[in-house]
């Protein structure tokens, strides 16, 4: 992904670049807006994105505005289905995080052809999107990657690393892995590596299964996860090998992730500021539903495979840790003290100071 700082508003496009930072024909504040979402196993879709979008579009059109949704759980062919029901349903703008980003394309060009503009949303769809946001994904490998190293100190090299990445079909699980690989090649030895389907953690407790059998449990130091979900997966494996107390990176500050922090299981995870990347969507979407620029959000333009200078928001990420849960998650409203602290962590979150 290529990202240029220039400003949004009146370079030329070429055949396949975005085709413009506004909407169709303006209109009022009673539109409706599609937002298709691409799971349900990772927790913060349905906790997260999905209400604060919906309350962002309320605010932006003074209660007048509809969100109409949908999951795919998973299902690149459902998404695409979906699409078809959106158009048909005559939405005025669609939100989508794709499933897969190329099996998506031909819907995002179904949406163009009905007048509809597409805001690619966390995952950088192919076809012709007229705005994208997300994390800067290549940013947060690298946060990954230098917590692994800070955890292994001296140990960087004393014995094997294991690297569970996400799903091939997800454009951000490849520049989560080529970051992550920026800050570890030839600073760790990796054992094993894996692209894990469908990012499912049961997919990655087999994968780490087989690379504990593969490498010998005395000789992994310890693990690159591309999530906290498959975090959960590794652990479970970990544990029933008998291996603790090796650092295990994760990835969106899920509520079971930040305890296992808490406890010392997972050391540390990514956190995504969902409010702000949700915001950003929300007025993208509304701008674009009601004919207006995006020049005031979008500061920045991104190239995909298929469109060139496509109006973005990327968003920036904080390493989580267990010294700094007051002062992202529980700070931003994500999470309570008594969220995380339940009975299960309270002895935990005591030696930590989160009381």
């Amino acid at each position: 992904m290529a990202v240029s700082l220039a400003a949004c508003g009146s370079a030329k496009q070429s055949g396949n670049s975005s085709s413009s930072s506004s909407g169709g024909a303006k209109k009022g504040d009673a539109i409706k807006v599609g937002l298709l979402l691409p799971e349900n196993q990772t927790a913060r879709y349905e906790k997260f994105d999905r209400p604060l979008i919906e309350k962002k579009v309320k605010e932006l059109t003074n209660g007048k505005g509809e969100v109409v949704y949908a999951n795919a759980k998973q299902d690149p062919s459902t998404q695409n289905q979906q699409v078809d029901t959106m158009i048909t349903n005559k939405v005025d703008v669609l939100i989508v995080d794709a499933v897969d980003a190329a099996a998506i394309k031909s819907s995002v060009e179904k949406a163009k052809g009905a007048g509809i503009p597409v805001v690619a949303y966390d995952r950088l769809a192919q076809g012709s999107i007229s705005a994208y946001t997300s994390f800067d994904n290549t940013t947060v490998g690298k946060v990954q990657g230098e917590a692994l190293l800070k955890a292994l100190g001296s140990k960087a090299k004393s014995g094997k690393i294991v690297m569970m990445n996400g799903s091939v079909t997800d454009p951000n699980a490849a520049q989560f892995k080529a970051g992550a690989h920026q800050v570890l090649n030839g600073k760790v030895d990796i054992g094993k590596e894996y692209d894990t389907k469908e990012w499912k953690p049961e997919n990655a407790n087999a994968n780490m299964e087989g690379a504990i059998s593969a490498l010998g449990k005395q000789n992994i130091v310890g693990v690159y996860s591309a999530n906290d979900g498959m975090a959960g997966g590794i652990i479970t494996a970990l544990k029933a090998a008998g291996i603790t107390n090796i650092p295990v990176t994760g990835q969106d500050a899920e509520l079971a992730g930040v305890q296992r922090i808490v406890t010392g299981e997972q050391y540390m995870s990514v956190y995504k500021p969902y409010p702000q990347e949700a915001d950003v969507a929300a007025e993208m979407a509304v701008a674009l539903a009601q004919g207006k620029s995006l020049d005031s959000i979008a500061k920045d333009k991104v190239d995909s495979p298929t469109t060139k200078q496509v109006p973005s928001v990327l968003v920036p990420v904080v390493s989580l840790t267990k010294d700094n849960i007051k002062d992202t998650v529980i700070k931003d409203g994500i999470y309570t003290i008594s969220d995380i602290c339940t009975a299960q962590y309270k002895s935990a979150c005591d030696k930590i100071g989160l009381k």
